[in-house]
């Protein structure tokens, strides 16, 4: 008797309690959603525990509200991590991951402030877009340098954003001395100590405190209207930090960003987590459009992926990541992490991090990194940003947050590995991972149709795809034959990863030289170019020559950045096509295609 008394009163209280739960949350209005998002950071503030940086305002935001210790950028860098954002989807499923490709999106794939601007909601964006696609300019009120939310009505709900550009990599781009001292700071473990690059991190750490105080000036005149207690406020980069070898590679560096969100006294129904919260369980931006359209009482449309980061976590949680072209370099990497672990692919190894890029060769840090690795002056661990890479990775980032001892052969990690690798594939089959077309055909596809549309028939054999990419990337000799079987497949993009195959194998394919000629008469250029690139490294420089010349004088712009790529990892090619390469760089030029960047480098480098 005593105990069903007990259990009585448990049933009553709970019962009470979930009625008034849901009787306030039913009577507060929507709430208004402030979003502050900082260009191009890494958690260097001091409520995540960076003794360098200055930053009280985002530290007692942080104290005030909510903070996700693992939280990731979907990709290391813009445009394609606001693919993300503003979609709620992943862009490897419509072939937009590389960087500025703006191919077309089905027609249900709406952005997130088209269902809060249905809702009443008054959207407004101030104002960086780059969303790596088609603009649907509709879904804001007022989108602008000078856009915010005061154009509302009377009583209306706002979902504002404001993009500072404080942090921005291009900071580093000028002649700074820096007010924090470089002596002071803590590069990291692959970053040479040289003056320069200690430099661009102190640099930096001014730039993180003029940010923390914008953020201040914000949440003051947030204050100051009377709208502290209504609004909800999310702080975060939209990737990675801007330091040498951060920002556009899917690293740990490159991904792992800050987050806070503050949510005010009267709203804290809708999130079990209290303030002052610290977070472990990994989230990134594939979860951010639904927690807004959680906060906003909507449902969440059956495109959208991902889930609120303001309800309670159930089951297992993982952050999965992408790379592509970063402006004129190309580039393939998936990777995944679940907080403890990181487990990378690289699809294109034999290609290293550390090709000029002439964004990035603007930071004096990395102009002295390059030059210290050229002098052969580094060790093994500063110097691995420049050479070949492993097809995977893995690193325990609890002991290793640096990411510098590779597990993936430890057999004492053989079950992490297995694991992440397991759910790195399944998101890439359930994805219909479009990253395995070159893009000179996902060019050519999207004229006609998305691109979505063809990764999702029965043309796009993706679990074969990634399959045989994994195997060239193992530069195995016993898989020459599966390659050589795959090179008159009619799929061009299957041929195109059986070429890529053989060309890792380096010498150890000589044997197929007569198959690659056979070939090369009847592919498609991106194959060609592999094909050409690999004939090259054989001895049949003047075929390899003779085809490339025509492929730079290709209309088709990514072909020609696709051969310029090549060309730079064929040893004295350069030079024996450097009229080609003069022809692409025009004088006078204001605004340099990718095309261009990578032809005056190659100019350059050839003296």
């Amino acid at each position: 008797m005593k105990n069903s008394l007990i259990l009585l009163s448990i049933y009553l209280l709970v019962s009470v309690s979930c009625s008034r739960y849901q009787e306030t949350e039913d009577d507060l209005p929507p709430p208004n959603i402030l979003w502050i998002v900082s260009e191009d950071n890494s958690p260097w503030l001091g409520c995540y525990g960076d003794s360098v940086a200055n930053t009280p305002r985002l530290d007692a935001l942080a104290a005030e509200g909510i903070l996700f210790s693992n939280a990731y950028s979907n990709a290391p860098v813009c445009a394609p991590s606001r693919f993300t954002l503003i979609t709620g989807t992943y862009p490897i499923a419509f072939g937009t991951e590389h960087m500025r490709s703006t191919y077309k999106i089905p027609q249900h794939i709406r952005f997130y402030p088209h269902y809060l601007k249905e809702a009443g909601y008054y959207t407004s964006n101030n104002s960086k877009k780059d969303y790596n696609t088609v603009d649907q300019p509709e879904v804001w009120n007022v989108s602008s340098k000078e856009a915010s939310y005061h154009g509302r009505k009377e009583g209306q709900p706002f979902f504002h954003i404001v993009n500072l550009m404080t942090t921005h990599e291009s900071r580093l781009h000028r002649d700074s001395i820096a007010r924090h001292d470089p002596e002071s700071v803590d590069l990291a473990p692959y970053h040479p100590d040289v003056p320069e690059m200690r430099n661009d991190y102190a640099v930096y750490y001014d730039r993180i405190e003029e940010m923390d105080q914008q953020v201040g000036k914000i949440l003051d005149q947030l204050a100051s209207e009377g709208l502290s207690e209504n609004t909800i406020v999310f702080y975060y980069s939209d990737h990675g930090g801007a330091m040498a070898g951060t920002k556009r590679y899917a690293t740990q560096a490159g991904l792992h960003v800050p987050l806070i969100v503050r949510v005010p006294k009267k709203y804290q129904g809708l999130t079990p987590y209290p303030p002052g919260s610290k977070l472990t369980h990994p989230v990134s931006f594939i979860d951010l459009a639904p927690t807004l359209l959680h906060l906003a009482g909507l449902a969440q449309p059956a495109a959208m992926e991902g889930r609120s980061i303001l309800k309670s976590v159930i089951g297992k949680s993982y952050a999965y990541a992408f790379a592509g072209r970063m402006d004129e370099r190309t580039n393939f990497v998936r990777s995944v992490t679940d907080g403890n672990y990181r487990y990378t692919r690289n699809y294109l190894p034999h290609r290293p991090y550390g090709q000029h890029l002439e964004t990035l060769w603007k930071a004096q840090g990395m102009k002295a990194w390059a030059k210290a690795y050229q002098s052969q002056t580094l060790d093994k661990t500063r110097s691995a940003f420049f050479e070949p890479r492993a097809s995977e990775e893995l690193y325990d980032l609890g002991a290793d947050p640096y990411c510098i001892n590779n597990l993936i052969n430890d057999v004492n990690f053989e079950v992490v590995r297995k694991r992440l690798s397991d759910v790195l594939t399944e998101w890439q089959v359930a994805q219909r991972d479009a990253g395995f077309i070159p893009e000179a055909k996902r060019i050519e596809l999207d004229k006609n149709e998305t691109i979505h549309h063809y990764t999702h028939s029965d043309r796009y054999p993706v679990k074969d795809l990634i399959g045989l990419a994994q195997k060239a990337g193992e530069r195995n000799p016993a898989n020459l034959s599966y390659f050589v079987d795959r090179l008159t497949n009619t799929d061009p993009v299957t041929q195109y990863w059986a070429t890529t195959g053989i060309l890792m194998l380096k010498e150890k394919a000589s044997g197929t030289r007569n198959d690659l000629l056979k070939a090369l008469d009847e592919a498609e250029p991106s194959t060609g170019i592999v094909i050409a690139e690999t004939l090259y490294g054989m001895n049949d420089q003047q075929k390899a020559i003779a085809y490339l010349r025509k492929q730079l004088s290709s209309d088709r712009i990514m072909i020609r950045v696709q051969a310029l790529n090549a060309i730079d990892h064929m040893e004295g090619a350069t030079l024996k096509m450097l009229p080609e390469l003069k022809a692409l760089v025009p004088e006078n030029l204001k605004k340099r295609p990718y095309d261009v960047r990578i032809a005056r480098s190659l100019i350059k480098k050839s003296g």
